[in-house]
């Protein structure tokens, strides 16, 4: 990114790639994953490979309180599950591509 002069959307691609990352890691722990970061005449392709079949689903919108979040010990990494709207917002485009050889890609397109 900083190679390509992005610095401008370098901490928004930084926050997609934490995103994708750590549901394809959640998706297949202990798997491989795989990340790839390309650029194109439209913009940086951000794309995260897991093993896994299953399609992501992105939680219902809502307006969250703290009232809302069960901020219990036991419970704090239950409060997850909004990646996929903050990697839409933060996106030009974004979507799933289910790779043939099994498993699939999750990517999002940023404009610079």
């Amino acid at each position: 990114m900083r190679k390509w002069d992005y610095f401008h959307i370098l901490d928004n691609a930084l926050l997609i790639v934490s995103e994708l990352v750590t549901n394809a890691a959640r998706q297949t722990p202990c798997e491989e994953i795989r990340l790839q970061i390309t650029r194109d005449a439209y913009g940086v392709i951000i794309a995260v490979w897991d093993a896994a079949d299953a399609l992501p689903q992105a939680k219902p919108m809502a307006e969250l309180t703290l009232e809302d979040l069960d901020l219990s010990e036991e419970a704090f990494d239950d409060n997850g599950g909004w990646g996929l709207h903050i990697v839409q917002a933060l996106s030009t485009k974004c979507g799933v591509i289910v790779d043939p050889a099994g498993g699939k890609w999750i990517w999002s397109r940023m404009h610079p």
